[in-house]
């Protein structure tokens, strides 16, 4: 009789104690509504934790990137240029506003928004209205040549760190380059309240504008009165609970992250034509992912291993699409360093993600690197 084999996941959500408490303390307070003490606390705690002066706790990274945006002054008709080699997310919101993303191609040394190909785009695209710069899989992007490039320009920076919490670009944290920072909590992310996000940034008055916007722009009336169309973005206190919680365990999970990286690292040191998701000397990533990209030349292609791994039910996932790729995107430009040359969709073809969930006992770790090797040969 086959038995199937302890699932294994790739980035599942790990709990301590502290969230418990911080949630109970909301129903014993009866503040289970959105707003109350666990966002005031969350969001000044997360702001002190990267030093990104002032935070808005929303309903998601995506509500984060949406009113970034807004503050930015992007309408209808403008153009943002945006990394190509992303989730979806990063590049939605730009639609909302009813303006046009154009895509900007990846580096081989980061994976991250290749500054040469920015450049290109600022000039054939001088009037941007802004740049959404993501950090993706935690790796920092060159996020100093990038925000020189941006401050040339006088174009404001949106950095998408959804993936990069904890992470360090010489020295520096991740979502604090860009004039605005965006974090995600969604229930995979390096920490987790169910979901959830946060705005950060150094300009106080936007932030709280952010808040206005996302409390349906409510004014400050007896009555209920609305002069802007708003939305419903905040964030609620029993999530934040869960992400006080979470945030005091960044560092761990960090270390746990990295431990794995390496670990797979040093299991496909044999392996000449593997390569795992690189990173610049100086730099610290949070190592939320670990990747693989496999040489082209070679007869083993990232489906193999994605099916060695499903056979012993074992999550893996393909490296994300470039949205240049994806067929709500057809008709938006895609800027690379040389013509007919996209590094984001070799990436993409090329690579996959590996199991990374924090979790993983070294019996777990094991049996990984046993199936991988095995697919690999």
């Amino acid at each position: 009789r086959h038995v199937t084999p302890r699932r294994i996941y790739l980035s599942s959500p790990t709990m301590h104690g502290e969230e418990q408490a911080f949630v109970q303390e909301a129903f014993e307070t009866n503040w289970v509504a959105p707003l109350g003490p666990n966002v005031d606390a969350f969001e000044r705690e997360l702001a002190e934790r990267v030093g990104g002066g002032f935070a808005a706790a929303l309903v998601s990274g995506t509500s984060a990137i949406h009113l970034a945006l807004k503050l930015c002054g992007v309408s209808r008709g403008d153009t943002v240029l945006c990394s190509t080699l992303t989730f979806s997310a990063s590049a939605n919101p730009i639609t909302y506003e009813g303006a046009t993303p154009v895509f900007i191609d990846s580096e081989w040394d980061t994976w991250n928004m290749d500054p040469r190909a920015l450049e290109r785009a600022l000039d054939r695209y001088p009037r941007a209205k802004a740049v959404i710069l993501v950090n993706l899989y935690g790796t920092p992007a060159c996020l100093h040549a990038i925000r020189e490039l941006c401050d040339a320009r006088d174009i404001p920076l949106i950095e998408d760190a959804a993936e990069s919490l904890g992470a360090l670009s010489q020295g520096q944290q991740t979502g604090t380059f860009g004039d605005f920072g965006v974090f995600s909590f969604n229930g995979n992310k390096i920490i987790t309240s169910s979901g959830g996000g946060m705005l950060v940034s150094r300009h106080e008055k936007a932030i709280a504008k952010a808040r206005f916007w996302a409390t349906q722009s409510r004014e400050a009336a007896r009555h209920y009165e609305h002069r802007e169309i708003g939305y419903n973005y905040r964030m609620s206190n029993v999530v934040a609970g869960i992400g006080r919680g979470q945030l005091i365990h960044l560092d761990e999970h960090v270390a746990r992250k990295k431990a794995i990286y390496e670990r797979y690292r040093d299991e496909f040191a044999e392996f000449d034509y593997v390569r795992m998701n690189p990173f610049r000397d100086g730099d610290e990533p949070n190592y939320w992912l670990s990747c693989l990209t496999i040489d082209p030349a070679c007869s083993i292609k990232p489906l193999d291993l994605i099916l060695a791994f499903e056979r012993e039910n074992i999550e893996c996932r393909p490296i994300w699409k470039p949205m240049h790729l994806q067929p709500v995107f057809k008709d938006c430009d895609f800027v690379q360093v040389v013509d007919g040359v996209s590094v984001s969709q070799r990436i993409f073809e090329s690579g996959l993600c590996l199991p990374s969930d924090i979790k993983n006992t070294e019996e777990d770790m094991a049996r990984i690197g046993q199936i991988a090797r095995a697919a690999l040969r």
